[in-house]
């Protein structure tokens, strides 16, 4: 950052009244500069159409590297869990107990 000493320009008559009443030279108005500038009128219909194509063509090209990292993601993912676990990541081998044998009696069951 410079140094607000060495402006070689420093405003004159600084002071807190308002600008009406102080002279055109109290504070130095410079006009903003963009670096891109709107354009002064609108572009004929073909310059938009081609805008518009080129602009299409990015997003799906944008949108379709965005899924195929997302699906390579997920694919490394499983693998890392399927070497890490040593068999598929997403078979649980919990199974639910198998169900108490049924006693041969001539009761009817209740429950």
């Amino acid at each position: 950052m410079t140094d607000p000493s060495s402006n070689p320009n420093p405003p004159e008559n600084i002071s807190s009244s308002s600008p009406s009443t102080e002279t055109n030279k109290a504070i130095p108005v410079e006009k903003v500069r963009y670096p891109n500038p709107p354009d002064p009128s609108n572009p004929d219909p073909a310059t938009l159409r081609e805008q518009w194509k080129y602009a299409k063509r990015q997003y799906s090209r944008m949108y379709s590297h965005a899924w195929g990292t997302a699906i390579l993601a997920g694919v490394s993912l499983f693998a890392l869990g399927w070497f890490i676990k040593g068999s598929n990541p997403l078979h649980h081998h919990d199974s639910p107990p198998p169900p108490p044998p049924a006693e041969d009696t001539d009761e009817p069951r209740r429950g």
